[in-house]
């Protein structure tokens, strides 16, 4: 009886062992085979990301739309994150996010510490300011206060007017912030790039701007991912398609009324 016993619980260990190497192997190939990807962005951008709050907590925009049909032509679904744009950089490092997309140009010293996508769109520096302010161009910024979001490309750009032009730059981390700074006196302008400018000009109808000249590559967006990432060369394969087949234009008609 003994004998019958030691036999049985020796079947059913074996048939535990079996199932439990099966389990791991499962596990591990599920871990390896990854299906969803974070894109880590700053939800204050629209048209390129943002939150309409009346209606719900979904963050949509350009960016998005063009982050999830690259991905899904890849096999990936994605899930949205949003962060302040100065920490983008560092979560791409820290593998809190795969790839990002905020309207971030590949400046160089974003690619020292991240790898860039081609560019997928083109926009131009843009200074807003009150009506009443009477500020037309950079001459008029002299001894007045400028606003910039924080770890932008429009904040080295406020840095290369300084040294022409006598400004004192500060910085916030939410493009709203530089609206309400400006609104409430405590700074006399801001430069914001001019898609996302746009459309606060539209709806603050004391707020006026002008264009600063540059050149078009200065404020290129690409998408960022981890140094070495492999999805890089797949985005960019996508991207490229996208390019030609007309897709890409029709997002861009889609968020911004034109193509660029």
């Amino acid at each position: 009886m003994k004998k019958v016993l030691i036999l049985l619980l020796t079947m059913v260990m074996a048939v535990g062992l079996a199932a439990c190497g099966t389990s791991d192997k499962e596990n591990k190939a599920g871990s390896s085979d990854k299906k969803v990807l974070v894109m880590g962005t700053s939800a204050d951008y629209a048209p390129f990301e943002y939150v309409e709050t009346e209606k719900s907590d979904e963050i949509i925009g350009f960016d998005v739309d063009l982050g999830k049909a690259i991905a899904s032509k890849l096999g990936y679904k994605v899930e949205v994150k949003d962060m302040d744009f100065n920490g983008l950089v560092q979560a791409l490092k820290s593998g809190q996010a795969d790839f990002v997309m905020a309207g971030m140009t590949p400046t160089p010293k974003r690619k020292k510490n991240v790898d860039f996508s081609d560019i997928y769109y083109t926009a131009k520096h843009m200074i807003v300011s009150k009506k009443e302010s009477n500020i037309k161009s950079l001459e008029d910024l002299k001894g007045k206060t400028v606003g910039v979001q924080l770890g932008s490309i429009q904040e080295e750009k406020a840095k290369e007017i300084a040294k022409q032009v006598d400004i004192k730059i500060e910085d916030r981390n939410r493009i709203p912030d530089l609206i309400q700074e400006m609104k409430s006196g405590r700074f006399d302008a801001a430069i914001i790039e001019d898609t996302v400018a746009k459309g606060y000009i539209n709806k603050e109808k004391d707020l006026t701007d002008f264009t600063i000249s540059d050149k078009p590559e200065d404020a290129g967006s690409a998408i960022a991912f981890p140094k070495n990432s492999e999805l890089t060369k797949k985005f960019n394969e996508e991207l490229k398609k996208m390019k030609e087949n007309g897709e890409l234009d029709k997002l861009v008609v889609k968020w911004f009324g034109g193509e660029q």
